[in-house]
């Protein structure tokens, strides 16, 4: 693989604010993506980048605390300590706090030394769900808020309908719709892009992309790690609320979707909506939970909180009738992959069934996207095994492995995210009755699971043993391990 500067566009100057800037998600992921973008030339150095901090941080240890999170740009040779420095050089620190405003005055004095109507200021929400009212209302107070800012949210926005609503309804007090941007870095992966390209752009997949030809689809994200540190976060939450609510329900969406008018954020985002408001309610027969023996140990009390959610889910419409969509997400799971599989239907005659052979019925074709890791393509086929002998058949795969293919560094999803807010593209941010949708369906099944003591499942496995597919005649598919 080689990493090549992109020819990407330059983006505007602009300003661009990370409250909680040196908190882990900032290190680990926005300001790593942020010099990659500014390797390939993309960031100027009229960007500023402002890290707001707490307690105090010159930029001196705030490059000692960053560089090793950048390792890999200095590992492929494409980083230099010139470029580091330079890149340092666009960094501001401010000391802040975002709970009592405390600060703000700094950050206001060196905004407006740059202010115009043409330079756009976003501030992105690194912190904590709880402190969103009072980050919006310090910037309204401070006059901040002008046409040309953004604000930019990570998830969770809630763990609730009720939840979702207040802090959605603190963030429209301030802003627009139009200028919050809800981070599902998911959306921002190479492959999730493609797959609206391979269904809109290629005439072979989009006639056959219905209840006519798709006999099921199945969703795996699959985990090897467990909670770890974040064992107090993720017991108030569980696999449902950090993992189905947003990820897999967008992955549902991009995969069921109506094709947009044209390809703009509001096109896209309305089709999805559709999609969502189409899922059927589930039932107890449509749900399997599980829990990763060792679970109870590392948080260390006893707790019935899920870590691996299996469902059923049916879409109500003509494009969909009667096709399942089966979706699983898991932590400690036997590998870490996250891969869409599209099981298409047998044909209606098999002409070589009398031949003595295999059956066409033993290697249906099947359309595998993968997400993580080894981002790209497979198709299985069924094909001929070359020789005499007979008509013999054989299972075959057409491969699109985007790194093999371009030879290039993909960037990573928050590359492409942060790039989208600075240019004021929504169409990879969630909406905000998008959000709610996702939640309305999402609140009928933690009532219901509440009740629901998980099964325990070993690590290293694909989970507990479920019968959501078996019930319906069919079997998970696990994730293909060999990829590259």
């Amino acid at each position: 693989m080689s990493v090549t500067p992109s020819s990407a566009s330059k983006l505007p100057a602009s300003d661009y604010v990370i409250f909680g800037g040196t908190g882990d998600l900032s290190f680990r992921k926005i300001f790593p993506a942020f010099f990659w973008r500014y390797l390939d030339g993309q960031l100027t150095d009229d960007f500023r980048l402002f890290a707001t901090s707490r307690r105090a941080f010159n930029t001196r240890d705030f490059a000692e605390a960053l560089r090793p999170f950048c390792g890999d740009a200095f590992a492929s040779g494409y980083a230099t300590e010139e470029r580091w420095q330079a890149f340092l050089k666009i960094i501001q620190i401010v000391i802040m706090d975002v709970a009592n405003g405390d600060g703000v005055g700094s950050l206001v004095t060196q905004i407006r030394e740059k202010a115009s109507i043409d330079r756009p200021t976003i501030f992105y929400l690194a912190i904590a769900p709880s402190l969103f009212g009072s980050a919006v209302q310090m910037l309204k107070n401070a006059g901040l808020v002008s046409p040309q800012a953004r604000l930019v949210v990570e998830k969770p926005l809630g763990n609730d309908s009720a939840s979702s609503r207040t802090i959605n309804e603190k963030l429209a007090a301030v802003f627009n719709e139009s200028q919050i941007y809800r981070i599902d870095h998911y959306l921002g992966k190479e492959t999730v892009q493609n797959l609206m390209v391979l269904r809109f752009a290629n005439v072979i997949f989009e006639s056959l992309w219905s209840n006519q030809h798709i006999d099921h689809v199945q969703i795996t994200v699959a985990e090897t790690i467990g909670v770890g540190k974040r064992a107090d976060y993720y017991d108030r939450f569980g696999a449902t609320r950090d993992m189905v609510q947003n990820h897999l329900l967008q992955l549902v969406c991009l995969v069921a979707m109506e094709p947009p008018t044209y390809f703009a954020a509001d096109q896209v985002r309305d089709e999805k909506l559709r999609v969502l408001r189409a899922l059927r309610p589930l039932s107890l027969d449509d749900l399997a939970l599980g829990q990763y023996a060792g679970y109870r140990e590392e948080l260390g009390e006893a707790s019935n909180t899920e870590t691996y959610v299996a469902m059923r889910l049916s879409i109500d419409n003509w494009r969909w009738a009667g096709v399942p969509f089966y979706i699983r997400t898991g932590k400690k799971l036997q590998q870490q992959a996250s891969e869409i599989i599209i099981t298409f239907k047998n044909l209606a005659h098999d002409i070589f069934a009398k031949s003595g052979g295999d059956k066409l019925s033993d290697y249906p074709n099947r359309l595998v996207i993968r997400l993580q890791p080894s981002e790209g393509l497979r198709l299985h086929m069924t094909s001929k095994q070359p020789g005499p002998g007979g008509m013999r058949l054989s299972p075959s795969d057409l491969n699109l492995s985007f790194e093999e293919t371009f030879e290039e560094r993909l960037p990573d999803a928050y590359e492409r995210l942060l790039m989208d807010t600075a240019r004021g593209n929504q169409t990879l941010f969630m909406r905000g009755d998008e959000v709610m949708a996702a939640w309305s369906f999402i609140d009928p099944i933690l009532a219901m699971s509440a009740n629901i003591a998980p099964a325990r499942y070993v690590t290293g496995s694909m989970g507990p043993d479920d019968t959501l597919l078996e019930m319906d005649g069919r079997q998970w598919i696990d994730p293909d391990q060999d990829w590259r």
